[in-house]
């Protein structure tokens, strides 16, 4: 399918052929009629796109720190090597569009094939031939309204919930800074609601509408974007006395505090399309906010603006089929010279039968020892183990496989792969693969790996192999065991010299590893786990390695998330501590490894080499020869089952007999 994105690293726009999603449990897969060019957010999401490196880091200052902070931790190089994958990236273009259901995962019972619907949604709404979006960006299209009407639905709610923060009366004054596309809707519903509005921007004039004055309005919305506070102060002087100023837009918000502070002004923020935006557990999950306790979510934000039926079409100054779709950027960035307001991009109807096919492959599967098919394609995929893979003579890419047709297609680009997929099946049943990387998010990890070992094939899956024990026993009942999990510290230079040290050990392997932002997927109990099963499982079989004896039982106390003490005691007799920690600053070592035993002694602050390379290299010999995995699989299934119980000994306050 086509698929406008821009190339963040050269800040190019470009329609590319990408697969079309998959559905999921709780999304609905649509086919686009219109999408909604979203000229202020989107421009600013391309000039980002656009700019160098160091005008990347002015215009995203939080990004510019954790750089640094990366720099500081990993060093120079790895920090270099991590901004470049993440930079080489194709972005989603998009977060507004109408079409028609195709299909609808599982528990979706609110939609059926055949509706229509405006959608909503960053990486889910965009400018597509075919999207999947969660139920709770969906919303269906009155008969009477139109889709290429419907396209505007998620701006509509944008402007919506400003005027909702307003707070306004029938008769009201309300001022409008602003008169860009969000400023011209939001003048619209104003108007349906009864009120006199008058409008501001320097740049435009509405026909019917008044500039307003100074001192006479209840309200004042601002939905200009500006570098400065200028808005804020313009608002404060058209308000009257106790009037209240609603930020939309974006702009400076240095408040004035003699003016604000004299009238006795209400400062109000307005949050996109309204409650739920931003709440993975509504926008991805599905879980409602009762409409007793919130009565305009962000979907009933979208229902509501539909079910006002504006007359929308004088909004609309250009139209382009998705095959012209990169001019609607050289419009709304200024190459072209013309104005404009509603930008829409339309789809043909007769591309139909898409599915969920691959792109087709560019050159016929090669023969190799190691005929790989790769399912995800994150960050450490591609900036870790898929370059270590392609480095190896042995290693052939067959396949990639990610959520997402866009990052499928760019992956399959960069690294070379025959065919790119959105759905993992495909990758398992094609029986040319003999070997699957599994690199997805944790909580798919169980599932493709059992469907892997059934089908013959040989894996490497990224730690964690899972985040249950049921998950952990269908691993067992499959009975096969050509599974490596990817516990990388064993591999590093430094490990030869730990089982030096005679037995039994005393060991300690203290982590500092730093918060994660709170929205991060790792700390999301569905996606992620949270950092004890997706991270501790790392120091878990390392010390497993080195006592070469299996756990036998696990304490382990903490607070938080990601802070933990963790005490093993091994059938050797030795035992070791894993202390995890986010609370602690930048200048400690991010790892220290003391083992003690027989008289002597091995310690190590930190490391370079964590053994990423030696694991990929041990691990291709390996498939190519037919012969053992490098870890053993019962030692995999002990420190799994060991990291497990960290759980339970953190809820029960006692030690763990495995």
């Amino acid at each position: 399918m086509k698929q406008l994105v821009q190339d963040f690293k050269s800040g190019e726009i470009k329609l590319v052929e990408v697969p079309a999603p998959v559905v999921a449990p709780g999304m609905v897969l649509v086919r686009n009629a219109f999408s909604l060019v979203s000229a202020g957010t989107e421009k600013s999401t391309v000039e980002m796109g656009q700019a160098s490196l160091l005008g990347k880091a002015r215009l995203r200052p939080d990004l510019a720190r954790q750089v640094f902070k990366a720099v500081k931790k990993e060093g120079l190089t790895a920090a270099v090597r991590k901004v470049q994958s993440r930079l080489d990236q194709w972005k989603q273009l998009g977060y507004s569009c109408a079409g028609t259901v195709e299909a609808v995962g599982d528990g979706v019972t609110e939609f059926a094939v055949g509706d229509r619907v405006a959608c909503a949604g960053q990486d889910y709404a965009s400018h597509a031939e075919i999207v999947v979006v969660p139920k709770n960006l969906c919303a269906r299209v009155p008969e009477s309204v139109s889709l290429e009407a419907a396209a505007f639905t998620t701006v509509g709610a944008i402007a919506l919930q400003g005027v909702r923060q307003a707070d306004v009366r029938l008769g009201d004054n309300v001022g409008v800074i602003g008169l860009g596309l969000v400023g011209q809707l939001t003048v619209l519903l104003l108007k349906a609601a009864g009120c006199r509005v008058f409008g501001y921007d320097p740049a435009v004039t509405l026909p019917g509408v008044e500039q307003p004055q100074p001192d006479s309005m209840d309200a004042v919305i601002i939905t200009a974007s500006a570098p400065t506070n200028e808005p804020v102060v313009l608002a404060g002087n058209l308000c009257r006395d106790r009037g209240r100023v609603v930020m939309v837009g974006v702009t400076g918000m240095e408040i004035p505090r003699d003016v604000y502070y004299r009238k006795e002004l209400e400062f109000r923020l307005s949050r996109s399309a309204g409650p739920g935006r931003y709440d993975p557990s509504y926008e991805e999950y599905g879980v409602d906010y009762p409409v007793g306790y919130v009565r305009w979510t962000e979907q009933r934000n979208m229902e509501a603006f539909l079910n006002l039926r504006l007359d929308l079409a004088p909004l609309v100054t250009h139209r382009f089929p998705v095959s012209d779709a990169v001019k609607a950027y050289d419009l709304i960035t200024g190459k072209s010279g013309e104005r404009f307001v509603g930008v829409l991009i339309e789809y043909p109807e007769s591309r139909r039968g898409l599915g969920a096919q691959m792109v087709a492959a560019l050159r016929p599967l090669p023969h190799s020892a190691v005929l790989l098919g790769a399912i995800g394609a994150g960050n450490y995929a591609q900036g870790v183990l898929l370059p270590l893979f392609k480095a190896n003579k042995d290693v052939s890419f067959a396949t990639v496989c990610t959520a997402t047709g866009v990052k499928a297609e760019k992956a399959r680009e960069k690294f070379g792969f025959a065919n790119a997929t959105t759905d993992w099946r495909t990758v398992v049943a094609d029986k040319a693969i003999n070997t699957i990387l599994v690199a997805t998010r944790h909580d798919f990890h169980a599932e493709i790996t059992v469907a892997a070992l059934k089908a013959g094939k040989t894996v490497f899956c990224e730690k964690p192999l899972c985040l249950r024990e049921e998950e952990l026993e269908e691993i067992l009942k499959a009975g096969i065991d050509r599974l490596m999990v990817g516990f990388n510290r064993r591999f590093a230079p430094f490990s030869a010299g730990v089982r030096q040290i005679p037995g039994p050990r005393v060991m300690r392997y203290r982590v500092n590893a730093g918060p994660l932002p709170k929205d991060h997927w790792a700390n999301d109990p569905v996606k992620g786990g949270g950092r004890i099963l997706g991270e501790v499982c790392h120091f878990v079989d390392y010390l497993q390695f080195a006592a070469q004896a299996k756990p036998v039982s696990v304490f382990a106390q903490g607070f938080g998330a990601d802070n933990v003490q963790v005490a093993l005691r091994f059938a050797d007799g030795s035992v070791g501590s894993v202390d995890y920690f986010s609370v602690a600053n930048g200048g400690v070592e991010k790892e220290q490894l003391e083992v003690f035993g027989g008289g002597k002694q091995l310690v190590v602050n930190d490391f370079s080499d964590k053994g990423q390379a030696e694991e990929v290299r041990q691990f291709v010999a390996a498939v190519r020869a037919g012969g053992p995995m490098p870890i053993p699989f019962e030692e995999i299934i002990a420190s799994t089952r060991a990291t497990l119980a960290i759980l339970k000994a953190m809820q029960s306050g006692a030690a763990i007999l495995l």
